[in-house]
């Protein structure tokens, strides 16, 4: 019997049990891409990572991410998570992790030997406006969007759609049928709390993810959009709130450099806790 270790972290939240979970399986030298998807299945979280030998010389290990159905060239949780994962048994303060969309820098916070916090320096999206957006809306049950809808690419793709409120958001009850046939992306419903403070709900049902509970890589793509669109100033920090509708709540912060549609660098950070180690036999 082969036997692969994991550990599962809690991502984007400093507190137990909240978040969005991970599971990293730290060797996965000896797993095929079918073994990957079918161990995806059966942990059902949002993503599972398999880390592997780097293939550059620019990174320190290589990630691979599934969800239960289907592999993202990159994603924002899985990344963070695997760097709190990975980054204590190599004593990185910056871990470098090759993804399908290119290696992303990590640079570490630590109290003594803990990991606390994470920023993570993302590839920056192409985008392009959505020309139809009322199957979206109609999925959502929205009657549209106070910015424009934006698909932003990064590996996953992403559609944005602006509501009036917080309580917008929160009563979202989306036809998750219809909104997988609107659209192949995940689509972010956001609003402004107050101050540098955003709420957001993600649906990405095409993903096999039918409400995610802290997306990393739509939280990067959120502050362009913002800031492309005069909401935030290019460089501000954005708090972003997700999750409490299913239990599980997150905080994810974003900033992004540049001026107007030339973006510079795009980081998105948290903290993350460690909840739980096994191994999968098979």
């Amino acid at each position: 019997m082969r036997r692969f270790r994991y550990v599962i972290a809690d991502v984007f939240t400093d507190e137990p049990l909240a978040g969005n979970p991970v599971a990293v399986f730290t060797d996965g030298r000896d797993l095929s891409e079918v073994d990957m998807q079918a161990i995806a299945r059966e942990t059902n979280l949002s993503e599972t990572v398999f880390v592997l030998p780097a293939t550059t010389d620019d990174a320190d290990v290589r990630i691979r991410i599934f969800t239960p159905a289907v592999e993202l060239p990159f994603a924002g949780h899985p990344t963070l998570g695997s760097a709190f994962v990975l980054g204590g048994p190599l004593q990185k303060i910056v871990i470098r992790l090759e993804t399908g969309a290119g290696v992303v820098p990590v640079t570490l916070e630590r109290e003594g030997p803990k990991i606390v916090f994470g920023r993570m320096e993302q590839p920056v999206p192409e985008w392009e406006a959505v020309d139809d957006p009322a199957p979206i809306f109609e999925a959502l049950g929205v009657e549209g969007s106070s910015l424009p809808v934006v698909r932003y690419d990064l590996g996953p793709g992403h559609v944005y759609i602006a509501l009036d409120s917080p309580a917008a958001v929160q009563g979202l009850s989306p036809d998750i049928g219809a909104l997988a046939a609107a659209t192949r992306d995940g689509a972010n419903c956001f609003a402004h709390v107050e101050g540098n403070r955003w709420k957001t709900r993600m649906f990405a049902p095409n993903h096999g993810v039918n409400e995610d509970p802290a997306t990393g890589s739509a939280a990067g793509p959120l502050a362009i959009h913002l800031a492309r669109h005069g909401r935030i100033r290019f460089g501000e920090e954005i708090e972003i709130s997700q999750g409490a509708e299913i239990s599980r709540p997150s905080t994810l912060y974003a900033t992004v450099e540049g001026e107007g549609d030339r973006i510079d660098r795009v980081e998105v950070g948290g903290s993350a806790v460690l909840v739980a180690r096994g191994e999968f036999g098979f």
